[in-house]
């Protein structure tokens, strides 16, 4: 793993114990945050990591409960803690003018962030993720059974195993590296506890603690309109479909779309195009201001 992600660990102390993350790159450049969703970590974004920090400073955390971060019985693992824990960081290291690179439940937890502190955001690039009520899966929905569900997820685990095939259009494209990569942190049922309580924790109607955060994101949403936006999309996405796309087209008009013929874990099956369309973006893009903001 280490030929595959061979970047210095650091770390940053939060009220539920010790988070991980990579931070490269020139500290003078206007930063990358790199933000994954569930079950993987900030491995997921290894090239983009790599492609990027020569010219840009690239920040990828691994949430609570995930990747490198410590994994607590007790933890907050909620949408607003994982939000929460995101501005920390971002506090901490003093980034500004933040390109926010979201996937999968990175998407609401990035975009909680940038609710707290929408002087931090300056671009946005959005992959395969929601930010909004959503459709969700009924596969995804069997893992939140009781009982069932906690056994499926952290006994066999199920959820992070399914991933690697069903998360890609043509699971031959994941390496066995990458494979082994994706779910090293995910070896015990104690280690699986922060991909159960994510898949616990989905907003699917009002009863569910987390729908009035993501009721707050959502509202908060056309305050980012005018912000560079990039959304770059795996249109064989099977849980984030192309109506979620569609979506965001709807929300952010001005943003640049590209569709790619791949699964959900774009940066796994078509890593050289997802490369150059985010270099480009920044490159060409410079970054704004969120309209409306406080002084």
């Amino acid at each position: 793993m280490r030929a595959e992600f061979p970047f210095a660990p650091r770390w940053l102390d939060v009220p539920d114990g010790r988070l991980h993350y990579v931070d490269e790159g020139p500290r003078g450049a206007d930063p990358v945050l790199c933000v994954h969703g569930n079950p993987t970590w900030s491995f997921l974004f290894r090239r983009v990591i790599a492609g990027l920090s020569g010219e840009h400073r690239v920040v990828a955390i691994d949430h609570l409960g995930c990747g490198l971060s410590d994994k607590p019985r007790g933890g907050r693992y909620t949408l607003a803690g994982h939000a929460e824990n995101l501005e920390r960081l971002a506090l901490a290291l003093g980034l500004e003018r933040i390109t926010l690179l979201v996937h999968d439940w990175g998407g609401p937890i990035g975009l909680g962030f940038a609710r707290r502190r929408p002087e931090l955001v300056g671009r946005l690039a959005i992959t395969n993720t929601a930010a909004f009520p959503a459709r969700v899966p009924l596969r995804i929905r069997a893992c939140r059974a009781p009982i069932v569900g906690e056994l499926l997820v952290r006994g066999a685990n199920a959820f992070a195993l399914a991933a690697t095939r069903m998360a890609l259009a043509d699971p031959a494209r994941l390496s066995s590296a990458a494979r082994e990569g994706l779910l090293a942190p995910y070896d015990s049922w104690a280690n699986r506890i922060a991909i159960a309580r994510f898949v616990e924790d989905i907003p699917v109607s009002e009863r569910d603690p987390s729908w009035g955060e993501l009721a707050e994101i959502e509202r908060f949403l056309p305050r980012l309109a005018a912000l560079p936006a990039c959304v770059v999309w795996g249109v064989r996405d099977w849980c984030f479909t192309p109506a979620m796309l569609a979506e965001w087209r709807r929300r952010l008009p001005r943003a640049e779309v590209h569709e790619l013929d791949v699964g959900h874990w774009i940066y796994e099956e078509a890593p050289d195009q997802v490369l150059s369309i985010l270099a480009r973006f920044l490159r060409e893009r410079p970054a704004g201001a969120v309209a409306g903001r406080s002084s």
